[in-house]
């Protein structure tokens, strides 16, 4: 194996440098284009809501047993990853995406539900 660092050439580690940064802006932009895209349509809004609820990003991860409290702990830290790249990226498509899937909720119930989720009295 043979190792290229030179480490008094410091004109190639700055281009090095300026590569690395260079494929780690484009990687940065196409995930944000993959994000965009997938919040673009109502499926793939459907498919974040669903792992965001999963995930127990919308609820407290406690529980009495340490283990399965880390397990949700695990579960949350990577819906709260995805959370945070929505809101990053397209925070407008959250709130489309919320109201869809509250609408879907009371499609499925066959109820109407005031502003804090509770049923809505007739």
């Amino acid at each position: 194996m043979t190792n290229n660092y030179d480490p008094i050439d410091i004109r190639g580690q700055e281009l090095s440098k300026e590569e690395a940064d260079a494929r780690a802006r484009v990687l940065r932009e196409t995930e944000i284009a993959d994000v965009k895209w997938l919040m673009s349509s109502l499926r793939g809004r459907r498919m974040v809501y669903r792992l965001l609820e999963t995930s127990g990003v919308f609820r407290i991860s406690f529980d009495q047993n340490a283990m399965r409290m880390a397990f949700n702990e695990g579960r949350r830290d990577f819906g709260n990853e995805l959370f945070r790249e929505v809101m990053n990226v397209c925070p407008e498509m959250f709130q489309v995406m919320q109201r869809e899937a509250r609408d879907n909720k009371e499609q499925q119930d066959g109820t109407k539900r005031d502003g804090n989720g509770n049923p809505k009295s007739k």
